[in-house]
């Protein structure tokens, strides 16, 4: 459904939603001219207007260059709501909470490896469990450790021997998001995410060997100790089963408590409750729980990802230098404090499709990056390339320190399915030097190129536009799918 939403052009890569009927502050979208064209066919220009209506909001009503159409909050939307007067949304986090992605440098070189591709690639794909409904047969969680992963996070994995302290340091948080409460998770919830620790997801989810091809910033690029021809592992997936019950299950719990607090909603997806409510309080600690599931997951796929380079071209540890360079999540709620009109305000940031980027010494990033700005990872698809960006002071004055977190779909599955039709993509891909393997063939064919923007295009918005610092772009050599 294309959008009657008026907008006006800032400048190249900003376009004013101004404020009209019941919105209480304006709406900004960062794009270009051509992304613009795009993003008007369908109805998130809408949802960015939407949340612009809702109780409390700080500033303006955001959207991303990879923004498309979601659930209540366009993907790629962003907005920040005052302690006392705002709000939560689940809508504004999304259903696979806490959906991250991880970056892993080596001391390899990628002209080194490219025959064993095949082999690396194979092994991961049966060293980890991939796709819809897939488990684990060998991670099997009681009660009591399923509990602490939801309240322990990655550092649950690194205490049972999947990776090491430096990790932790090098991931958001440091792996584990406070104040979680296994008691607000539902039974259902729990049992859905049990078997699921250490699998990808389905979809869009994968983990990625790649290589750097090209660097824009040397100097950061030297902080993050990433050069031209190292191999890199990306990681990207999220809370599983157990994330998404948790959204489904507050959804209808604050969809009641709109009622309940008289908010108005200009669509029911966008349910949502006061955040000095105990509705909002439990959806938090919840939230929290679903966050921790994905970090551990991340944190022992990882793991797994060392032993089958191990397994595979028989290096030890210390040669294959599989380090985390960083952990950023996306779909999340976070409690932070920005400034606002000169003054230190306490606000609740919704990011849905959207990370955290931000600045050179800030405390919330690693004491290694302190002089470049936190690692802003953003992948691409499997047959083109992602990219490493820092974080900016720009950034952190605009969008309360966030920026776009991938590509961003630009066809459905179905419409994919039927351009992929007749096609042999993974003959495609071989013949482009990247090996794939999916858990099905829908798979594949749903996560063509075609059906995602060009991510260098939404990579260049941002960094134009000062929400964040291109540092290095990374093509792929081998990926598996869920």
């Amino acid at each position: 459904m294309a959008s009657d939403i008026r907008v006006e052009k800032i400048d190249d890569f900003r376009w004013l939603i101004p404020r009209t009927g019941q919105m209480r502050t304006e709406g900004l979208v960062y794009a270009d001219e051509t992304m613009m064209a795009s993003i008007k066919k369908d109805a998130s220009l809408e949802q960015v207007a939407n949340v612009a209506c809702l109780p409390g909001i700080v500033g303006r009503s955001m959207a991303m260059p990879d923004i498309h159409w979601g659930y209540g909050f366009p993907i790629g939307g962003v907005a920040a709501f005052d302690m006392e007067d705002g709000i939560i949304s689940p809508g504004g986090v999304g259903y696979d909470i806490n959906c991250g992605v991880r970056l892993l440098r080596s001391g390899l070189e990628a002209n080194d490896i490219r025959d064993h591709i095949p082999a690396l690639v194979n092994a991961l794909f049966r060293n980890i469990p991939s796709g819809v409904g897939s488990r684990r047969k060998d991670l099997k969680l009681s009660a009591k450790q399923m509990d602490e992963v939801l309240t322990k996070g990655a550092k649950w994995a690194v205490t049972h021997g999947y990776g090491t302290l430096e990790d932790i340091k090098h991931i958001e948080e440091e792996g584990c998001i406070s104040g979680a409460s296994p008691d607000c998770v539902s039974e259902r919830a729990h049992k859905r995410g049990k078997e699921q620790l250490g699998t990808l997801g389905s979809g869009n989810h994968f983990v990625e060997i790649g290589f750097v091809e090209e660097l824009y910033d040397e100097a950061a690029a030297r902080a993050l100790s990433l050069y031209r021809g190292q191999v890199t592992v990306i990681v990207h997936t999220g809370s599983r089963g157990l994330g998404h019950q948790v959204c489904d299950d507050y959804i209808k719990r604050l969809l009641a408590a709109s009622g309940k607090y008289n908010i108005h909603l200009p669509d029911k997806q966008l349910c949502c409750a006061p955040l000095t409510s105990k509705e909002s309080r439990q959806y938090l600690q919840a939230m929290a729980c679903a966050a921790n599931f994905a970090f551990c997951n991340r944190q022992t796929i990882t793991h797994w990802v060392r032993e089958t380079f191990q397994e595979v071209l028989e290096m030890a540890p210390k040669d294959l230098q599989l380090d985390l360079v960083y952990d950023v999540c996306h779909n999340m709620a976070k409690i932070e404090t920005h400034e606002v009109d000169g003054k230190q305000r306490k606000l609740c940031v919704h990011r849905k499709g959207a990370t955290r980027a931000f600045p050179p010494h800030s405390r919330l990033i690693p004491e290694a990056y302190q002089q470049v700005g936190q690692p802003v990872l953003i992948p691409g698809d499997m047959g083109r390339y992602s990219y490493v960006l820092v974080g900016t002071e720009g950034a952190m004055k605009e969008t309360f320190g966030s920026t776009c977190h991938g590509a961003g779909r630009r066809l459905s599955r179905h419409q994919a399915k039927k351009v992929a039709k007749g096609r042999a993509i993974v003959r495609e891909l071989e013949d482009r030097g990247i090996y794939v393997r999916g858990a099905g063939k829908g798979t594949i064919s749903e996560e063509i190129s075609e059906a995602y923007k060009d991510v260098s295009d939404v990579v260049n918005v941002v960094h134009h536009a000062g929400i964040g610092k291109k540092v290095a772009k990374l093509r792929p050599m081998g990926v598996i799918k869920g």
